[in-house]
């Protein structure tokens, strides 16, 4: 005789939970994700092609428009790279050491988060001008920062290095100290400790963080173009060219490259996710 009839494919997504109904909640969440999200995407992904294929392959292949691709992929690169690095060395501060002002430190790190994206760019171009407080001081040793590519990394490191503090702070506070007392009871150095006891274990999360100032520098505008100078081949980023085109009503061309950032930016996010979940798997 056979046993117990099974239950019903769909049972087990029924179970009582504490949102309301499975139907209203699934409803919910497709709205938002179609008219968020794959909408507005699909509409991006087909206006190019009213260009025809070579049409939106002129539009790519122009030397103004590789420029500025390369300027806005290659800074967002060099500032997550940085603020993962410099990330690591604030977030272990604000978590393991007590020094004075520390919730002044912890508060300013929020800055870029609350600053208007016009004003951080205006205030990074007063500072790092030929004339300002340290633009002087590079000035003196022949480096030019406002008004070119270096510019453009530094308001990238400025809005992209919270990311990195916030994902690691959690990771910091739950993470025990008794792992790193016994790799150096056990002998190991403490440059042996960092680089095989404390960054695996943060691998994960900080993969996660420099992800999220990569996505958020290869589109940023306002605090850029104060001091990028906006020199066609030279300082123009990529969403500067976007919204000349859009100026100048050119919406297909502007969609075409919103198009190849669009996916530029997922594969290499993909590439970040997939050895997001190695370091995750080698723990």
């Amino acid at each position: 005789m056979s046993g117990a009839a099974s239950p019903p494919r769909f049972a087990r997504l029924r179970n009582p939970s504490v949102l309301p109904g499975f139907g209203l909640t699934l409803g919910f969440t497709l709205f938002y994700l179609f008219a968020i999200v794959l909408i507005p995407l699909a509409a991006l992904l087909l206006r190019p092609w009213t260009l025809g294929w070579d049409g939106f392959w002129n539009v790519i292949a122009q030397p103004r428009t590789l420029a500025a691709l390369k300027l806005s992929f290659g800074a967002a690169a060099i500032a997550a790279a940085i603020n993962a690095v410099f990330g690591v060395i604030v977030a272990w501060v604000l978590v393991r050491y007590r020094i004075p002002g520390k919730r002044l430190i912890d508060a300013l790190v929020d800055l870029p988060f609350a600053l208007p994206t016009a004003v951080a760019g205006i205030a990074l171009s007063s500072l790092y001008a030929s004339n300002g407080w340290l633009g002087v001081l590079f000035a003196q040793v022949g480096i030019k920062v406002a008004y070119t590519p270096a510019g453009v990394v530094i308001a990238l490191i400025f809005i992209g290095l919270p990311f990195v503090v916030r994902t690691l702070e959690p990771v910091l506070a739950d993470m025990s100290a008794d792992a790193e007392e016994a790799a150096a009871t056990l002998g190991a150095t403490r440059a042996q400790t960092l680089f095989r006891v404390v960054l695996p274990a943060l691998a994960p999360s900080l993969i996660a963080g420099a992800a999220m100032a990569f996505a958020r520098a290869v589109g940023e505008y306002g605090s850029v173009i104060f001091i990028a100078g906006n020199l066609p081949m030279v300082s123009e980023i990529a969403p500067l060219l976007i919204v000349i085109k859009l100026q100048e009503y050119d919406y297909a061309a502007a969609a075409a490259i919103g198009v190849v950032m669009l996916a530029a930016s997922f594969v290499m996010l993909l590439a970040l996710n997939a050895l997001q979940s190695w370091a995750t798997a080698r723990q």
